[in-house]
């Protein structure tokens, strides 16, 4: 980073950060085999200080990467097992009658709910009723939740990593788009190569199991993700950022098959998206600045969740990244050499 342009310990910090991105990958390592793009997607909202939200189907250790990161990282984790039956209260917590031994009088106490710790596992996230997905609405953008008209600050760095099995769709409740627009990324996870399902099995099946250690701190967290904002980004690629964004907006100058298969398009979120994950990306990266390439890498997590297909798009089974990947094809640069 230039001196000119960014505060004097920026530049330690950013060798810091990406120094600690290799310590994680190591100790996240010990219990994840592959799933090399997911664990850096993971890296780069954690650094951004986004959520995530995981599609998988079970088996494919998504619980798993949540909680080996948040050991990585000495964060508290509770993990919220979403079931039809879940209440908002069981998620944000609740007033409770408790007696004072020092008067005899009762009176109303607040006890926390699951939601209150650094990293929270929204486990099968679709299970619930859209009035309970609601409840982490409030926490995850403002980080804060309000309960009986009294709000209570979430202790930062705060996170959630939600969970949803994209096959079984009996007794689950889609996901509103405004609940959907505040995960940075959606990140799917596929099967893994034999190579890594072998060595999987290896792992899992036998006696040793070497523990992950605490290689960052949350203060340290807090500093990543001020650094971050703190990269300069040229004027260039924003505008890239926000060209991509507007080209999946049906309409006049819109792309024909955009048209076609889109309903609707990408809100300003997701360029702020790009713009920030791209910054993350190029430190974790060892770069001090953001690239085209940084823009076009996120474009896929960033915006596979924020786009509706229409009808013929699902017929056709045409899926969003299909649309995303013709999407940045046809935005060209403003220029080139970043």
């Amino acid at each position: 980073m230039t001196a000119a342009s960014v505060h004097p310990d920026d530049a330690v910090l950013a060798d810091r950060l990406h120094e600690a991105g290799g310590r994680i990958r190591t100790e996240l390592a010990k219990r994840i085999v592959g799933q090399d793009e997911v664990v850096e997607l993971a890296l780069v909202a954690l650094f951004a200080g986004g959520n995530c939200l995981l599609v998988g189907v079970p088996g494919l250790a998504k619980t798993l990467l949540i909680h080996s990161m948040a050991q990585a990282l000495d964060l508290s984790f509770n993990r919220i097992q979403f079931t039809p039956d879940l209440m908002p209260s069981d998620v944000t917590g609740t007033d409770v009658i408790q007696d004072d031994p020092a008067t005899g009088q009762r009176r109303l106490a607040f006890l926390p709910g699951p939601i209150f710790a650094n990293l929270v596992l929204a486990d099968e996230i679709n299970r619930t009723p859209p009035k309970t997905q609601s409840a982490l609405l409030e926490a995850m953008q403002e980080r804060r939740v309000t309960v009986q008209g009294r709000t209570y600050d979430l202790e930062p760095p705060f996170f959630v990593f939600a969970t949803q099995n994209p096959i079984e769709l009996e007794g689950t409740y889609p996901l509103p788009e405004a609940q959907l627009d505040r995960f940075l990324f959606e990140i799917p996870l596929a099967y893994s190569p034999e190579a890594d399902e072998v060595a999987i099995v290896q792992q899992t099946t036998s006696t040793s199991s070497e523990p992950i250690r605490a290689v960052v701190t949350r203060q340290e967290i807090l500093e990543f993700q001020q650094v971050v904002r703190r990269v300069p980004v040229a004027d260039d690629v924003v505008r890239h950022a926000v060209q991509v964004v507007r080209a999946t907006r049906p309409g006049d100058g819109a792309a024909e098959f955009v048209g076609k298969y889109l309903a609707y398009g990408a809100s300003v979120r997701a360029a702020q998206a790009l713009v920030l994950g791209g910054k993350a990306r190029a430190l974790l990266h060892g770069r001090s600045h953001v690239a085209y390439e940084d823009i076009q890498a996120l474009a896929r997590p960033v915006l596979r969740h924020r786009l509706l297909r229409t009808f013929q798009a699902q017929s056709e089974r045409i899926t969003t990244d299909d649309l995303v990947a013709r999407v940045v094809a046809g935005v060209t640069p403003p220029r080139s050499g970043l």
